[in-house]
C-alpha cells in the first residue's frame, strides 16, 4: 500500500458520499459532490439503430408475403399456386447480456503493517492511504492504521493509552470532555494487545467514539508496534458502535 498520493479530487475520509481536494501534501477544505457519469457512448446508440433497422426489414418482407399471398387467393382459376422460395425473415440483434458485477470485497489486507481487516456491511476500502493512514470509512465511521516504535519493555497498554489522545484529538477537536468506556488486554492477530476507548464530547457536537487498539510487534512481521485507531460519530448519524467489536475481533495477520 502506498502513502503518497498526487493532486486531485478523491473520496473525502470524513464524507465518503463527497470527493475532496488533496493538494499533495495534505486534505483543502474544498469539497463537491462526484462528477455525474458521462452520455451514453456512440458504440451503444450505434448498435440500438442497428437493431431498429434490423426489425423494420423484417417486418417489410413479412408484410411481402402477406400481400403475395393474398393476390394468389384472388385468382379465379382454383389452382394451388407453389411460392419457388420462402420468404427470408432477417434475425433480430442478439442483445448483449452485461456481466455480473464483482462481489464486494470482505476483507481489507493492510499490507504495510501486516495485519487483515473485515469489512462489515456498509464500510468500504479507501482508495488511497494518505499521511491520515485511514483504511476504510462508512457514513460516520473511519479507521485507521499506523505504526508506532516499540523499544523494550514498552507494552501495549502503555502504547494504547498514550495513543487515544492523539486518536481524539486528531477526529474530534475541541474536545471538551471525555469518558473512558473501555480498558481492557485483548488478543488480536496472534499478538497481545490492548485497548482503550473514549466516549468524547465537543462544544460543537455530539461528538464520537474513538478507540486505540496496540498491538505488540509481530516476530518476522513489520518492526514497531501496530496501533489501530476507531472514530464513530454518536447518535443516529454514525454507524453502530457493534461494528467497532466486529472489526477488533476480526482482524488476522496477513499470510507471509
Amino acid at each position: 500500500m502506498s502513502r503518497t498520493l498526487p493532486p486531485g479530487w478523491y473520496p473525502d475520509p470524513d464524507a465518503p458520499l463527497l470527493e475532496r481536494r488533496w493538494d499533495g501534501t495534505a486534505w483543502t477544505d474544498h469539497r463537491r459532490a462526484p462528477e455525474a457519469p458521462g452520455p451514453p457512448r456512440a458504440a451503444g446508440r450505434a448498435a440500438v439503430r442497428a437493431r431498429a433497422v434490423a426489425l423494420t426489414a423484417c417486418g417489410t418482407v413479412l408484410v411481402a408475403a402477406i400481400v403475395s399471398g393474398a393476390l394468389a387467393l384472388a385468382r379465379g382459376d382454383g389452382d394451388d399456386v407453389v411460392a419457388d422460395t420462402a420468404p427470408t425473415v432477417a434475425s433480430p440483434t442478439p442483445t448483449t447480456v452485461p456481466p455480473a458485477p464483482a462481489p464486494a470485497p470482505s476483507r481489507l489486507d493492510d499490507e504495510l503493517d501486516g495485519i487483515s481487516l473485515p469489512l462489515p456491511d456498509g464500510w468500504v476500502p479507501s482508495p488511497y492511504v494518505t499521511p491520515d493512514h485511514v483504511v476504510m470509512t462508512t457514513d460516520g465511521g473511519r479507521v485507521f492504521t499506523h505504526t508506532l516504535p516499540a523499544g523494550p519493555g514498552t507494552t501495549a497498554a502503555a502504547l494504547a493509552r498514550r495513543d487515544v489522545p492523539q486518536a481524539a484529538d486528531t477526529s474530534y477537536g475541541g474536545i471538551r470532555s471525555h469518558r473512558v468506556v473501555r480498558s481492557e488486554r485483548v488478543a488480536v492477530a496472534g499478538r497481545a494487545g490492548y485497548l482503550v476507548r473514549w466516549r468524547v464530547k465537543t462544544a460543537q457536537g455530539t461528538g464520537g467514539y474513538v478507540q486505540s487498539l496496540a498491538l505488540t510487534p509481530d516476530r518476522g512481521g513489520p518492526p514497531g508496534a501496530v496501533v489501530v485507531r476507531f472514530a464513530f460519530d454518536a447518535g443516529p448519524d454514525g454507524p453502530p458502535l457493534a461494528d467497532m467489536d466486529r472489526i477488533t475481533g476480526g482482524i488476522r495477520p496477513m499470510d507471509r
